[in-house]
């Protein structure tokens, strides 16, 4: 098993690509809800989530944005600190995965609180709040065992 390395301390396995992946893939729903909002791109309504024309809906959706936009450049910015080998890197990366684990739990439970399934929207933000939580523990060097 290869580790990525910055100074002494290895970054575990396929971490990157799910940075990369997750924080690149807000940037991208932000933007494009942005440009939804200004008329600019239109989404058919299949595509929104239930009561996006509800203003506490449409406010909820939009209280995440800051969340968002945070982790992901806390964790891009932890990427780019790794790769120069800087050691603040690795409490941005974890910064980034826990605010992720919160991203997706908070929107998560707002569909229990509501009676809400819809799959196409708790996959993603299952994901979320999963998949954290495989590398935290290894960042925190902490064994996955002692979590259980």
């Amino acid at each position: 098993m290869t580790h990525q390395m910055t100074g002494t301390r290895k970054l575990p396995v396929g971490l990157p690509s799910f940075l990369l992946f997750t924080d690149i893939g807000f940037l991208l729903y932000w933007s494009i809800t942005a440009l939804h909002l200004i008329g600019v791109v239109h989404l058919p309504p299949d595509y929104l989530f239930k009561d996006y024309d509800n203003p506490l809906v449409f406010a909820w959706n939009w209280s995440f944005m800051p969340l968002d936009v945070a982790l992901s450049l806390a964790g891009l910015t932890g990427m780019a600190l790794w790769r120069r080998g800087h050691p603040a890197a690795f409490a941005l990366v974890a910064f980034s995965l826990a605010l992720t684990f919160c991203a997706g739990l908070m929107a998560i439970a707002f569909w229990v609180i509501t009676g809400d399934f819809d799959l196409g929207w708790w996959l993603p933000n299952l994901f979320l709040m999963i998949w954290p939580l495989f590398y935290l523990p290894k960042l925190a060097g902490i064994s996955t065992k002692m979590m259980i």
